[in-house]
């Protein structure tokens, strides 16, 4: 099969297929070659455009790649990427620079060479202005204060790339073919009907990115996909380049090209020095040969409607637009005060009066929180996502995918990754409606190459979801953070007077870990342990399992011995076919064949509550209740005393017990409570329907004024819970991590069979290498980040996963994986975190009441 001509367009399209992947730009290429290596037979690629310059922002784009990221799956999916473009011939691997032109910019390089070492890339470091100019002589000197290096950081061909996969995928691709619609029935992919004839298939990949919306309709999705314009420029060939080779001209020759052919062909022109980026202006650069290629998001925000794409032509490409050069020439970034134009001629002044062979406004995808949609949809079996993924890590998702599809695990060959911040489960209801999440798509361009303050918050599209408990909360004075589109509180301004009640035991934090934090979280943390507080945890969600076979089915899905109690209460995992913890959940028997399975907010109900839901037989029931239930929990020594006063059930030790529920009243109100605490301290979880929500809050805070019950947020519950080892899903567990090394073998029970339970009876065989540790820093307060590189004699042997200072044990906490030689306490390590270096010890857990006197009192 000619890769190189529209000649492979030509043959009829087969009438069914196992597999069909929509979309051959880089990101379907990978997935198509990624699934045929792990031996998926009879898998069919189509695209609208023709082979293998297909139209799409795979072929417009300068290729630039750039691996270091605060994302541990983003970076590691980079770096698969990059070595796996390196072994096709189709990267120049000339190296990355990121150079600063303020104090603040310096500050986050070196956060950049803290995470590079965190995520294992290698040999990342900082340089001096001159050692950036010797490597960019094109960059003014005196214009920076110095640079981040990433010596694999490089260039993708990506013409070449696209070839090399058509050629050695064991796929059939089909160019020129217009998917018009998706057929479902019951709930299942059925078939591609395409321009030239439809597919039956029983898997599909959409993988068309800018098109992404549009075909998602076809299957009644609302896909949140924002095509969004971005400024690229090549120069006329440069003096100061003329020593590089030219083969302009050459590259394309024979290919079908839709629009603008000089776009590809300086596009496939690779670098001779290393890319180049200036962040402080929102811009990058690199070489063209003998010409200069800049970039540009140093403008406001140009979101595209997404039904507005349009189709490629002879004469168009449809994910390029006409170059806005009011945009290049004007300041209209809003944090920007000069033009890319004014901006570049200062770094690089040989590039201020040149003139520009190429121009365009390029289409690329942002999502509203600009991570990638992947994973199979939960409206539609069979229907897979990989979009809003660029070039940088194309590779790595493709192989993330086809793993997912094939075997049941996303992994890249370094092991299992975390999937809870990239499946395109995550999104919550309302991020399908357009408005929303085209301006938070504009938002996130916007933000590419902004510093973004840690716990940073949007300003729009705020109140989507509330609380029963709101108007309260606010009445005092909550500090609110959104998360899946709720609105919760981190702290409350009402218990400033705790501050000074508490003052010596509230170290001050300064510098980047003290942004958007109060000490009033640190007041609140201790009043909980002394007292008693209301928690909202509205946010959480709750999921009905009913049926003859709910026990049989719960048994099935968890990996703890379900065969409980009426009124028992049980800690669960839910594990995916490698052992990785897709979730934690509580699972409650209120009746013989009724259970109450709860779990965290944000992305929990689209993933977990799916995941139930399309396992469950006939026989069983699975509800999801996401804002249906009003949640407070109650927790401190005297919760016991203030909910006694409110209900006639009996709540004391003996007739309540730990991990225990009850359907009862507190006033009015019928609650489901839960005698369980996440912050390790007595107390209660009080599940009520959510219209009763507003008196239950009222019921407990009048009863609870002599005991100076507090409103608790978010930050209290993170030191409380750090400080007795309490996981969290997302941050220190997930898909990556199985139970054991997670410290969580109390939650399985090898005697019963579970999905993954073969995983880690394999685990089990070969030992466990890795374990999550506590460590707590020797000498300083200061609170630690995620992502910053755990060392012993220099070498990383870990990363931070989760961090906080423990007020009730005066201590520095953070939570690691290490490797299993380096977890016994007392081990001496350091920690990297903003340029400083901390000593620290590894500890035994929980570091708060080991003997649980106080959560069982």
């Amino acid at each position: 099969m000619d890769t190189g001509t529209s000649e492979m367009s030509t043959p009829d399209l087969p009438s069914e297929s196992d597999t069909v992947v929509i979309g051959a730009g880089a990101v379907g290429c990978s997935v198509a070659y990624h699934l045929t290596e792990l031996g998926a037979e009879d898998v069919t690629v189509v695209d609208q455009g023709p082979l293998p310059v297909t139209g799409g922002s795979s072929v417009h784009a300068p290729g630039i790649m750039f691996q270091t990221s605060p994302s541990k799956i983003q970076t590691k999916a980079a770096y698969y990427t990059s070595r796996f473009l390196s072994d096709i011939d189709a990267y120049d691997e000339v190296g990355g620079i990121e150079v600063a032109r303020s104090e603040e910019r310096m500050d986050f390089l070196r956060r950049r060479v803290e995470w590079a070492t965190s995520y294992g890339l290698p040999d990342p470091e900082l340089l001096s202005p001159e050692e950036v100019a010797e490597q960019l002589p094109l960059v003014d000197e005196d214009e920076i204060l110095g640079g981040y290096y990433s010596p694999t950081d490089g260039r993708v061909d990506g013409i070449a790339a696209l070839q090399w996969y058509m050629e050695h995928a064991d796929a059939d691709f089909y160019g020129d073919t217009e998917v018009l619609d998706l057929e479902v029935s019951n709930g299942e992919i059925d078939a591609v009907v395409t321009d030239r004839g439809r597919i039956e298939c029983g898997r599909c990949v959409v993988a068309t990115n800018n098109w992404g919306y549009q075909t998602g309709q076809m299957a009644g999705l609302d896909l949140p996909i924002t095509p969004v314009e971005h400024q690229y420029v090549v120069t006329e060939p440069m003096e100061e380049l003329a020593d590089a080779d030219s083969s302009v001209g050459e590259h394309t020759d024979g290919m079908d090209v839709p629009g603008n052919r000089d776009i590809q062909e300086f596009m496939s022109e690779g670098p001779t020095q290393p890319v180049g980026r200036d962040q402080d202006h929102s811009l990058y650069f690199r070489t063209h040969g003998d010409a200069l290629g800049m970039g540009s998001y140093n403008h406001e925000p140009l979101p595209i409607d997404p039904d507005d794409m349009g189709k490629n032509s002879e004469d168009r490409q449809a994910s390029v637009r006409g170059f806005t050069r009011e945009h290049w020439e004007r300041p209209t970034h809003p944090n920007r005060d000069k033009s890319a134009k004014q901006a570049f001629g200062e770094l690089l002044p040989a590039s201020a009066d040149q003139e520009y062979a190429v121009t365009e406004n390029g289409i690329f995808v942002f999502t509203p929180d600009g991570m990638p949609a992947v994973g199979e949809t939960a409206q539609v079996d069979g229907l897979w996502t990989a979009l809003a993924i660029w070039w940088t890590h194309s590779a790595g998702y493709g192989k993330i995918v086809a793993e997912w599809m094939e075997n049941g695990v996303p992994r890249l060959p370094s092991g299992p990754v975390d999937t809870g911040g990239i499946h395109v489960r995550r999104f919550e209801p309302h991020a399908g409606e357009k408005d929303y999440f085209v301006d938070r798509g504009a938002k996130r361009y916007e933000q590419v190459y902004s510093i973004v303050e840690p716990r940073w918050q949007p300003d729009d599209h705020r109140a989507l979801r509330t609380s029963p408990f709101y108007h309260q909360q606010q009445e005092l004075g909550a500090n609110f953070v959104q998360g899946g589109g709720w609105e919760s509180a981190q702290w409350y301004d009402s218990n400033e007077d705790l501050v000074d009640r508490y003052e010596e035991e509230i170290p001050d934090q300064d510098g980047w870990q003290s942004i958007n934090r109060s000490a009033i979280e640190g007041a609140e943390h201790l009043h909980t342990r002394e007292n008693v507080s209301m928690f909202d945890m509205t946010s959480f969600s709750s999921i009905s399992v009913e049926g003859p076979d709910s026990e049989a089915f719960l048994q099935r899905v968890c990996s703890n011995d379900m065969e409980i109690d009426v009124g028992q209460v049980r800690y669960s995992l839910l594990l995916n076919e490698g052992g990785g913890i897709l979730a934690d959940v509580t699972v409650v028997k209120l009746d013989e064949e009724e259970y109450m399975v709860t779990t965290g907010g944000g992305n929990s109900p689209g993933i977990h509550g799916n995941w139930l839901k399309e396992r469950a037989p006939d026989t069983v029931s699975v509800n999801i209740s996401e804002g249906g239930q009003a949640t407070i929990g109650l927790w401190g020594p005297k919760s016991r005393l203030l909910l006694q006063r409110c209900t006639d059930a009996d709540v004391s030790k003996s007739g309540f017990g730990y991990f225990r529920a009850k359907q009862m009243y507190v006033g009015e109100v019928p609650v489901v409570a839960l005698r369980v605490s996440y912050v390790g301290e007595l107390g209660w979880e009080l599940w009520a329907p959510s219209e009763y929500g507003h008196r239950l809050w009222e019921t407990l805070w009048e009863a609870g004024q002599d005991l100076d019950v507090r409103p608790m947020g978010g930050g209290a519950l993170e030191s409380m819970r750090l400080e007795k080892g309490f996981r969290l899903w997302g941050t220190d567990i997930d898909t990556d991590s199985n139970p054991f090394e997670a410290g969580l073998s109390f939650a399985v029970d090898m005697d019963t069979d579970f999905v993954g339970k073969e995983a880690l009876e394999i685990a089990q065989d070969e030992g466990i290498d890795s374990r999550i540790t506590p460590i707590t820093l020797d000498d300083s307060d200061d609170i630690l980040l995620s992502g910053r590189p755990v060392l012993k004699d220099g070498e990383r042997i870990g990363y931070v996963q989760a961090a906080d200072f423990g007020y009730s044990i005066g201590e520095s906490i953070a939570y690691t994986y290490l490797p299993a030689e380096y977890t016994e306490a007392g081990t001496a390590v350091e920690v990297l975190c903003e340029g400083n270096r901390y000593d620290a010890t590894v500890r035994d857990e929980p570091l708060f009441d080991a003997g649980r006197d106080k959560i069982l009192r």
